[in-house]
């Protein structure tokens, strides 16, 4: 199949795209490359998807309508919409930036699948758009109409586009709310990224709420088998979101530990009050997903955090 995959050199697209590609699938790739964190570590990924003849990479913002006359002419059979301005703390300073990147960037890839009747739409949501949500684990059945941050808003919103243009439209469309993924070639603001680098660098790491955070870490590979699950799926309904996430709510200090760990070094510590935007805790409730994606996370912590700081410090070369 011909896949369409915007953020491709994010994180997350970099894992899915390199996955269909040694499935021999065709991928187009896009992605504007910003500065939000290092672009070197966008390059990195993106030159190890380059070496896969069936990969064509195109440096294009999805906020930019342009997009959708420059790729309907294209091969494509479903497109994956990855490409995001990630981060709730960064929201609060940056408003323009989520509406430009997350909503008019969602507008135009559901444009373009109009145009091109593509098969499936993919896109990604966030656990954000829970907000306040008190009750646990989250479910896909709970209401998610209270936000605490931009970012979540902007996730919210772009559920909100995909239902329109599904029933609309008639365009088969899935949303995937991820959890707190972390794992090799992750992103540099994310805190497995942040402590392990500050603790190997002798500086302190800060701890929100004291330390009273729960977290459903998910490791990326399950996150990716995830996704693979909802390109498979005969669709029942026209749109459908579902949780990706470990469902377990693990321990912030306990997953600090782990890092310690494995890094053999202690953390310095700084602990700070709750930061605006964000949760105490997050736990996936994925008995949909199980049952309609065939999603079942393999990866513990124990696990996942061992490789990710293999990869660090052999990309850093600290071996």
């Amino acid at each position: 199949m011909n896949f369409l995959i915007s953020g491709s050199a994010g994180f997350i697209g970099f894992h899915l795209s390199e996955f269909l590609l040694k499935k021999k699938h065709s991928v187009l790739g896009i992605d504007d490359l910003n500065n939000y964190y290092d672009v070197r570590l966008k390059k990195s990924r993106l030159n190890l998807l380059k070496k896969y003849k069936n990969f064509f990479f195109f440096k294009k913002k999805i906020e930019d309508i342009k997009i959708v006359n420059f790729f309907k002419k294209k091969k494509i059979d479903i497109i994956i919409n990855l490409a995001a301005q990630a981060g709730v703390r960064h929201s609060l300073e940056n408003p323009y930036v989520y509406i430009n990147s997350n909503i008019l960037g969602q507008v135009n890839m559901l444009e373009l699948a109009k145009e091109l009747k593509i098969k499936k739409y993919i896109y990604a949501s966030s656990s954000s758009v829970y907000g306040g949500n008190k009750s646990l684990p989250f479910s896909v059945k709970d209401r998610v109409d209270n936000p605490i941050s931009l970012y979540a808003a902007s996730k919210k919103s772009t559920e909100l586009i995909a239902e329109y243009y599904s029933h609309l439209y008639k365009i088969k469309s899935i949303g995937l709310r991820f959890f707190t993924v972390y794992g090799p070639w992750g992103r540099p603001d994310m805190a497995t990224f942040i402590f392990t680098k500050n603790i190997i660098n002798g500086k302190p790491i800060n701890i929100f709420n004291y330390g009273k955070m729960k977290r459903d870490f998910t490791y990326v590979d399950d996150i990716v088998s995830g996704i693979y699950g909802s390109i498979n799926l005969k669709m029942k309904k026209l749109h459908k979101v579902y949780n990706l996430g470990n469902s377990k709510s693990e321990s912030l200090l306990e997953f600090i530990k782990l890092i310690e760990k494995n890094l053999n070094k202690k953390a310095k510590k700084n602990f700070l009050p709750l930061q605006p935007g964000d949760v105490p805790a997050t736990f996936a409730d994925i008995s949909e997903s199980t049952k309609d994606l065939k999603f079942a996370p393999k990866t513990k912590i124990k696990e996942g955090i061992p490789r990710f700081i293999e990869w660090f410090k052999k990309y850093y070369k600290l071996l």
